[in-house]
């Protein structure tokens, strides 16, 4: 793949080369003009002989100044001609010195760390966090849009597939089991399980009273003929819901109550158990699995992903609404605290400058090669086309400079002669 693009006609980067190559050809071609006929008229008046005399000499000085600029770029009237075609010859040596000049200038630890000491990062941050609108505006549309553009870009399908991939991945990396049973541990270290106790014994009840017709219906089934004939199945009935009732009522009251202690004992053992027993592990991870290739749970991931990227690209669209509410409350704070915390600013300016150190050090070997193949495997016409629409409108201006100093040096010289 070429990096540069062979620029075409109407690239408005070579229309101010091309104006004034046309204007330094056309001085060449009106100082020939002047010198035929200055030549032709010269036996008319003494004068003509200066005007012959500049114009020759300007041919000359035009001439010479076409020849040095053209042999910078290729070879004058496409002829062989020896240390001609300058730029084309040696584009990889152009390149190579280029890499050193960034390598010694730019990309030693010792000149980086030089320049990051006058940085200061954690300030300037600091300064954009707690005003954003006092920034540069136009560099901050630039990078919203770019940010956008690129991010609307993506194709969403894969992007988001990877995403989606990424968080289950994770979630599936996670054991849970430990997690679970060290919060259960903490949690009756603390006595904060005592509400979860009171709660599902209160849900029992609840769920006695509600459906006690059940356990009536029950005891009437199995109850024998003589039972239901006497009534004392409906007696068996109320005896058992009645005490099942009063159980949860001294369970509820009693925090020492034996079962209560005894289903302590249990979430003690769960507790132990989640975070040791492989196999109690095991059933979880195919818990948590199960959970996760549910058709509900990918949905969810879904829906989470669609969220995120939605206000991702509000974000950056409209990065004046992304730094309100609360959010940007938080961003303000840190800035202002980034300003006024000298010892925070130290540390951060420290370590940006560590890591930009850091980052030469393992990287700026790499950079300067990178950028010495780089430019060994441009196109030798491309990057003279390049260069010669940058500068070319200077080398044409030399040579129309050579034409009016080749002129005037031979104007002198015709009137030395001629008063000598």
């Amino acid at each position: 793949m070429k990096l540069l693009s062979v620029p075409r006609p109407n690239d408005p980067a070579a229309r101010p080369a091309q104006r004034m190559r046309l204007v330094a050809t056309g001085m060449l071609i009106l100082m020939a003009l002047l010198f035929l006929a200055a030549r032709a008229t010269v036996d008319l008046h003494p004068a003509i002989g200066f005007v012959q005399a500049f114009a020759e000499a300007a041919m000359v000085g035009g001439l010479a100044d076409w020849f040095a600029v053209t042999a910078l770029f290729r070879h004058p009237l496409g002829l062989p001609i020896p240390h001609t075609a300058i730029i084309p010859r040696n584009k990889d040596r152009i390149g190579d010195t280029l890499a050193l000049f960034l390598r010694d200038n730019f990309l030693t630890p010792a000149v980086v760390a030089r320049r990051m000491q006058r940085l200061d990062v954690a300030g300037a941050a600091g300064r954009f966090l707690a005003s954003p609108s006092g920034g540069d505006e136009r560099l901050r549309e630039g990078a919203s849009r770019l940010a956008a553009d690129l991010l609307a870009a993506l194709d969403q399908e894969q992007l988001g597939g990877m995403v989606k991939g990424a968080i289950a991945q994770r979630l599936r990396a996670m054991n849970l089991a430990p997690l679970i049973g060290q919060a259960i541990e903490a949690a009756m270290r603390d006595g904060r399980h005592a509400p979860l106790m009171d709660g599902i014994i209160l849900w029992v009840d609840r769920t006695l009273e509600a459906n006690d017709h059940l356990i009536r219906q029950m005891v009437h089934e199995r109850a024998g003929k003589i039972l239901r004939w006497t009534g004392l199945d409906e007696s068996l009935s109320n005896a058992i819901i009645d005490g099942l009732r009063r159980l949860l009522t001294e369970m509820a009251a009693d925090p020492q109550h034996s079962l209560r202690l005894k289903a302590e004992e249990g979430m003690a053992k769960l507790a132990a158990d989640l975070q040791s027993d492989p196999h109690m592990q095991a059933r979880i991870a195919r818990v948590r699995d199960e959970i996760i290739d549910n058709p509900a749970m990918q949905n969810w991931i879904d829906g989470l992903w669609e969220q995120a990227r939605s206000g991702l690209l509000r974000a950056v669209r409209d990065p004046g609404k992304a730094m309100a509410g609360r959010f940007g409350e938080a961003l303000k704070q840190l800035g202002g605290t980034l300003q006024d915390n000298q010892r925070l600013r130290l540390l951060i300016n420290r370590f940006a400058r560590r890591a930009a150190v850091g980052a030469t050090a393992s990287y700026g070997d790499s950079i300067v090669t990178l950028v010495s193949e780089t430019v060994r495997g441009w196109d030798a016409s491309t990057v003279t086309s390049r260069l010669e629409n940058a500068v070319g409108r200077d080398l044409q201006y030399i040579r129309v400079n050579g034409t009016l100093v080749g002129g005037l040096v031979g104007l002198a010289i015709h009137a030395i002669d001629t008063l000598l």
